[in-house]
């Protein structure tokens, strides 16, 4: 009698779990992870270079991702106070990767100009949110399959301000991490540039020139 409790308890468990409307494990998603790089609006900013070491101690170069914080050129608001609500950019896969335990960045902050580099630690709450997120769904939204992609998105401020944010299961943006980076004692491009930074945009001059830049609201 006992056996069959035991059996009839497994087989109601078993069905519970198959009718799980959260679950996202049978859902399509991206094997790998996407790292993207952003700055605030008209934060003129050049990432130079970038690596990602995963949880298994493996170190890869994620290469550089290009320029960030490209304005709208719209004056009539100080929108490069406060990150911007949307966190989000190209998709660019670290692939062959775990989920990370660190990164780094080396950047430079056209607008001030000043390049800065660091080690970003990620945080065990942050990887189980990019686990979470490709296989659970949203409860507000049952029917649709959970995201594709898990992502981290870095923002650099002037100032060398970095803010890191992933996303949960309903794809809302969460912070995880937060760090202060170190100037890069050879400047721009590691000194092979004579010091030359990246063009600053029109659109961010006339924007800096009107408001200037806003420290401490990052």
């Amino acid at each position: 009698m006992k056996h069959v409790i035991t059996l009839l308890g497994i087989f109601i468990l078993s069905g519970c779990q198959t009718a799980d409307p959260l679950s996202g494990e049978k859902d399509p998603k991206d094997k790998w992870w996407s790292l993207e790089f952003f700055s605030p609006l008209y934060m003129v900013g050049w990432v130079e270079a970038s690596l990602v070491e995963d949880i298994q101690g493996k170190v890869f170069n994620h290469g550089t991702g290009g320029i960030v914080g490209t304005g709208i050129d719209n004056l009539e608001a100080d929108f490069a106070r406060g990150w911007p609500r949307g966190k989000s950019g190209g998709i660019h896969t670290v692939a062959g990767a775990d989920l990370p335990r660190r990164v780094y960045v080396r950047w430079q902050s056209v607008v001030e100009p000043q390049t800065y580099r660091a080690w970003i630690d990620i945080p065990e709450a942050a990887r189980q949110l990019m686990h979470t997120s490709t296989h659970r769904r949203c409860p507000e939204t049952p029917e649709v399959p959970a995201l594709y992609l898990a992502a981290l998105h870095v923002g650099l401020a002037p100032g060398g301000v970095i803010q890191v944010w992933t996303r949960n299961e309903c794809n809302k943006p969460v912070a995880v991490a937060r760090a202060q980076a170190e100037i890069e004692p050879l400047g721009p491009h590691l000194g092979k540039s004579g010091g030359s930074y990246y063009p600053l945009s029109i659109e961010s001059k006339r924007y800096i020139e009107r408001y200037g830049i806003p420290y401490g609201s990052w």
